[in-house]
């Protein structure tokens, strides 16, 4: 007898947390561009993110509040993909069943984009957020110590292996954005035409925007238009 929560609930789980980390690459991506507008406007973005409502809320209250929203949303994804994958091969066995075309690449593709969105996540925390070394440059400063998060990323992106796992993971990221728009649309019940075909532009046009936008960044910084 199989115990667990429904499959239904397990999906949902995975679809909402999907779109609540879709929500956050996407504000966090139009963050990103203030980079083009110079040291000045990104800085003071990045000090706006830590001071917003204070002195009613205490200082980085609302950026540790997201922070915890998007671990906890990460966890549930996780382990309700984990749970789903278990399910999955427990249903069907020895037996494979055979897909062609592209929803073949896209299904496939899903587990190991994670896995390499999860390590990329990783490093980046180590990398932008903590400064531990070799993830981040040797140049890097906390912003709290008067550091300039505008130099910490230049810094970080003008190392060529950095730029190249930087702008890679970005096409991971927009594969998996893409296909987990259509499993969630499916999952929370979009079964209409129309409905379905709207939420194939979404997730297209999402993902499109976060491969161009933040990939564009390394580029840039290798090709020495932001210094």
């Amino acid at each position: 007898m199989r115990t667990g929560p429904p499959l239904w609930v397990i999906k949902a789980v995975m679809s909402l947390t999907g779109l609540i980390w879709a929500g956050f690459v996407l504000v966090h991506l139009f963050g990103n561009l203030k980079v083009y507008g110079g040291a000045a406007g990104f800085d003071t973005y990045a000090h706006w993110l830590r001071e917003v409502g204070y002195p009613l809320i205490p200082h980085e209250g609302v950026l540790w509040s997201l922070r915890i929203v998007l671990v906890v949303a990460l966890v549930a994804h996780v382990v309700a993909a984990l749970m789903l994958l278990a399910r999955s091969r427990s249903a069907r066995g020895p037996v494979r069943a055979r897909r062609t075309g592209l929803r073949m690449w896209n299904a496939t593709l899903m587990l190991p984009t994670g896995i390499l969105i999860l390590v990329f996540l990783g490093i980046h925390v180590l990398d932008l957020t903590l400064g531990v070394e070799p993830a981040a440059p040797s140049a890097f400063a906390a912003p709290g110590e008067g550091g300039s998060p505008y130099a910490n990323l230049v810094a970080s992106l003008a190392r060529p292996w950095a730029a190249v796992v930087y702008a890679g993971t970005m096409l991971a990221i927009a594969a998996h954005l893409f296909h987990g728009a259509l499993l969630a649309a499916n999952d929370l019940g979009a079964t209409g035409a129309r409905l379905r075909v709207v939420c194939v532009w979404i997730g297209a046009l999402a993902a499109i925007a976060v491969l161009l936008g933040n990939a564009s960044i390394p580029v840039a910084v290798q090709m020495g238009l932001l210094t």
